[in-house]
């Protein structure tokens, strides 16, 4: 018995008609049409927290953590500085000492330059004046100054002795002054009376002078 689409059945009816209008929307034609009710759409575009995300939230950081994070970087920057503190102080202590040892070398290297005569120095001064004469007492006298005179030259020591050179105040005292006999001689030294003495760059006296001035 043949039946007619008016006597179709209400479900076939329905499943034409959802066919037919993906069919007109531009589906394919023979493409199987998926079934499914509303529930099972909202499931899926749903997310489910117990599959998991691929983002990781960070926890928090209290006050607590905050806080000792900063007296751990204050501790490091005060044992930090404590430790260049104390390195330049020993540093320092140690330059100092060297710089005393350095001195010490030196005045020892110079008094063992002058041991030879104060040796002939004592000599003379023991001796019995009753065996010796005056001649022989001054030869003793001039041969430890030149001892002495040599042995504080080869250590630097110079001799300041300005007889008839100009004036030089830098180095000379003038102690008074004589009338030049010529405008020549005007500002030259005429007479010393004490020998000046420089260390290397170092004046340790002037020598005192009497200065000759030109009063036309």
């Amino acid at each position: 018995m043949t039946t007619s689409g008016a006597d179709a059945p209400p479900e076939r009816t329905d499943m034409n008609k959802r066919r037919n209008s993906q069919t007109d929307a531009g589906a394919p034609e023979g493409a199987e049409i998926p079934r499914g009710s509303d529930e099972q759409t909202a499931a899926a575009n749903s997310t489910d927290p117990s599959q998991g995300t691929d983002f990781e939230v960070a926890e928090p950081v209290s006050s607590e953590q905050a806080d000792g994070g900063s007296d751990r970087q204050l501790t490091e920057q005060r044992d930090k500085y404590l430790r260049l503190a104390a390195e330049y102080d020993n540093f320092r202590k140690r330059a100092v000492k060297e710089r005393q040892e350095t001195g010490q070398r030196a005045q020892a290297d110079l008094v063992k330059q002058l041991i030879d005569a104060l040796d002939d120095l004592a000599r003379f001064a023991h001796v019995d004046p009753s065996t010796v004469d005056a001649t022989t007492v001054v030869q003793g006298a001039d041969m430890v100054e030149k001892k002495l005179l040599k042995a504080l030259q080869a250590a630097g020591l110079e001799i300041i002795h300005p007889l008839d050179q100009p004036f030089d105040p830098s180095q000379h005292e003038a102690v008074m002054t004589e009338p030049a006999l010529s405008p020549e001689d005007d500002h030259m030294v005429g007479r010393v009376f004490q020998s000046g003495y420089r260390f290397g760059p170092q004046l340790l006296r002037p020598a005192r002078v009497v200065v000759k001035q030109w009063n036309g």
